[in-house]
């Protein structure tokens, strides 16, 4: 090897630019028999090392997000729930209600693609350059209990204030002591207009108050979660119960 890709690998190593470490050598040999100019030789070196590292801060949020399963868009059934509206959650996907701190609310019966929804709309997000957490409802509260009990939950808020997506999933399927409900209204209080909450849930917005357990928490919470909202009713009939009809029938 030449003294000067010595060099060369020495010094990309000390500016961490592993991709173009790997590459230099081929993009310039490719360069050479395309008599292509200087610039464009760095520009195509450059643009490698950015791909990669894209592509690898990608999967790290998707990693970091905790989802419960990894499901897209393109495999949700819109046509089994033609009362949602297709193109209102296509345009939320590009991730722009994230950065004006709008919230998102998927209300309806159980089985319909609510939580299926909520991951795909969180990898959107994900892919989007977005910090997503992803919580069940009942994992949350129990993660703040916990924390407050070993005093570390002034650490877990702040562990949640930086995703710039929260998830809860499942809320109102399990119910919550008066400790728990008071512990997830100050997530969502700490949150409102500086952040923002995707929540499922089969229950209405009518019937919170059996989860928090406290009217008026409930009432200020609703206020502050359904300011800047976008609510998507899916009800309809079970998926997994017209998948699982299906299969009893062949």
């Amino acid at each position: 090897m030449e003294h000067t890709d010595m060099m060369l690998i020495e010094n990309l190593k000390q500016l961490r630019l592993p991709t173009m470490t790997a590459e230099f050598k081929k993009l310039a040999a490719e360069a050479a028999s395309e008599n292509a100019a200087y610039e464009q030789y760095l520009l195509k070196l450059a643009e490698a090392e950015v791909c990669i590292r894209s592509a690898k801060a990608e999967s790290r949020r998707i990693r970091q997000a905790g989802f419960a399963a990894l499901k897209g868009l393109d495999t949700f059934d819109f046509s089994a729930l033609p009362s949602l509206n297709k193109q209102r959650v296509l345009e939320l996907s590009r991730g722009e209600w994230i950065g004006q701190n709008y919230n998102c609310a998927l209300i309806g019966s159980s089985g319909t693609g609510k939580t299926h929804l909520a991951i795909a709309l969180g990898l959107a997000a994900c892919r989007c350059g977005k910090r997503v957490r992803f919580f069940s409802a009942s994992a949350l509260v129990n993660r703040l209990e916990e924390a407050q009990k070993e005093y570390k939950l002034e650490r877990l808020n702040a562990l949640l204030e930086k995703a710039d997506l929260l998830i809860v999933d499942e809320l109102g399927y399990v119910g919550f002591s008066r400790t728990g409900g008071e512990l997830l209204f100050r997530v969502f209080a700490e949150r409102y207009e500086r952040a923002s909450i995707l929540v499922t849930s089969n229950l209405s917005f009518a019937d919170w108050v059996g989860v928090f357990r406290d009217e008026r928490l409930t009432a200020a919470l609703l206020d502050r979660f359904t300011h800047r909202c976008h609510i998507f009713e899916m009800n309809g009939e079970s998926y997994r119960f017209k998948e699982s009809a299906k299969r009893k029938k062949k």
